[in-house]
């Protein structure tokens, strides 16, 4: 485990839909619990594949191996609102890492 890494906590929320009424859909967000976390910057390298593929890699956030975060869930927490674009496992299966994109709103 790497629980001794995980140095901070973050909000896991998770989009829902719901129709609007007028044929469309309304996506709102709901806070479905808190994980440890460690928040690091990409590596170079990290960022590249992320380019290649059209995303934009801003954060890269460790997790324990069965922590509940999924493709789409925002990771909000220290003045942050991360949203998750992949979660990678490792063939070692001891921790779960998260490949997010900062969010940031106008007027920030």
């Amino acid at each position: 485990m790497i629980d001794h890494l995980l140095n901070g906590t973050r909000q896991v929320w998770r989009p829902t839909t719901t129709p609007d009424g007028k044929g469309g859909q309304t996506v709102t967000h709901q806070h479905v619990g808190d994980v440890p976390v460690k928040v690091d910057q990409p590596s170079a390298a990290e960022k590249m594949t992320a380019d290649q593929w059209g995303a934009e890699h801003t954060h890269s956030v460790y997790l324990q191996a069965d922590a509940d975060v999924d493709r789409n869930d925002q990771l909000r927490g220290d003045g942050q609102v991360l949203e998750v674009l992949a979660i990678v496992d490792p063939s070692r299966n001891t921790y779960s890492k998260a490949i997010c994109t900062l969010v940031q709103h106008e007027g920030v």
